[in-house]
């Protein structure tokens, strides 16, 4: 079965077929020759998770996901949230956003958050959303040069290291992505097996 993946980035796309082995068969927006720079207008995670995987399947007609990922922090009311790529400025600059985030932070006690991701799979039979969490809690300093976005200042719960000191296999295990794929995975597997 051939499944879309929208997204470029081809290290999530390899990991990604990786999990679901051979039954599936993955492909990239490359793969189905769209070179659109598809729109994430909405308030949520899961808006623009079902909006991008929507755009996708009205013009190719293929089935398809897409996730959507925010950085949610007690402290902060749930922000950056939707707007964790592009929170410290338009460059989309990691370091701007963890820049911003620990000077918000700076005088508060609570220092709880959580990485969620949504993951929307939409087929002829209709659309559905998977989430994956993975809670922890922001430090006070840039740690490690492993992962991207905001992991070198998140530990997650039961851990001592960032997302940006753990090797890739351990995060692999562990994060909202993985988590939100899952149960993706889970409900492909149901109805093809």
């Amino acid at each position: 079965m051939k499944i879309c993946f929208a997204t470029n980035n081809q290290n999530k796309l390899s990991e990604i077929q990786q999990i679901l082995g051979d039954q599936f068969h993955i492909l990239s927006l490359q793969d189905i020759e769209c070179f659109d720079d598809i729109p994430e207008p909405y308030e949520t995670l899961e808006e623009n998770s079902a909006g991008k995987a929507e755009y996708i399947y009205s013009r190719y007609q293929i089935p398809v996901f897409a996730d959507d990922t925010g950085l949610e922090i007690t402290a902060l009311k749930g922000a950056p949230g939707v707007y964790s790529a592009r929170y410290g400025g338009p460059e989309r600059s990691a370091e701007q956003n963890m820049s911003k985030v620990l000077g918000e932070l700076k005088e508060e006690q609570d220092r709880s958050a959580r990485f969620r991701t949504i993951m929307t799979y939409i087929d002829h039979t209709g659309s559905y959303q998977f989430e994956g969490i993975v809670e922890g809690q922001i430090i006070n300093e840039v740690r490690g040069a492993g992962g991207f976005g905001y992991d070198p200042i998140f530990i997650p719960s039961g851990y001592s290291q960032t997302f940006g000191e753990l090797p890739a296999k351990v995060k692999n295990k562990i994060s909202h992505r993985v988590r939100s794929l899952a149960r993706l995975v889970e409900f492909l597997k149901s109805r093809h097996n």
